[in-house]
């Protein structure tokens, strides 16, 4: 914001009032609701969190009871559960978490989505150790079933004289 000084009649800036506090950042958004390149960045962003941070310190030998895709990617998924446990390590590691983030983030979302994704009925049942598998997806009826019925449109209401 400029104004005029009195004496000069030059603009100049006017003074900014430092005890404001700037507005809290917005939180990322989930990653199921981006499309695009807005998408493709985020999923960029992920792998390499768990290419870098997450397999490498958390990752565990595939079995057969405890399956991984080399291809976890594909699996939408396990593309979700992911990101929600990368958006709570950036919550609970960073220097404002406190002394007991990291614990609470090992315990509340490293152990059940670790535990869900290597389940062996997980996204990855049919992934083998180095090979990728689309997962078959449930079938799903095309008709909706709260979608106003089909048939002839009712009568049109009586008009009143």
């Amino acid at each position: 914001m400029t104004v005029d000084t009195p004496h000069t009649g030059q603009e100049a800036e006017a003074p900014r009032d430092l005890s404001a506090t700037p507005p809290p950042p917005t939180p990322p958004k989930f990653i199921l609701y981006l499309d695009g390149l807005e998408y493709a960045h985020t999923l960029r962003q992920l792998t390499l969190w768990a290419h870098h941070v997450l397999l490498p310190v958390y990752g565990r030998e595939v079995t057969s009871t405890a399956p991984w895709c080399p291809r976890w990617w594909e699996h939408p998924e396990a593309v979700a559960q992911l990101h929600g446990l990368w958006l709570a390590w950036g919550e609970l590691t960073g220097p404002e978490a406190g002394a007991a983030g990291p614990a609470n983030w090992h315990r509340d979302y490293l152990s059940p989505v670790m535990g869900s994704l290597r389940d062996p009925s997980g996204p990855f049942a049919g992934c083998k150790s180095g090979a990728h598998r689309p997962k078959a997806t449930p079938p799903i009826e095309t008709v909706d079933p709260f979608a106003p019925q089909p048939g002839p449109p009712p009568p049109p209401p009586p008009v009143r004289a």
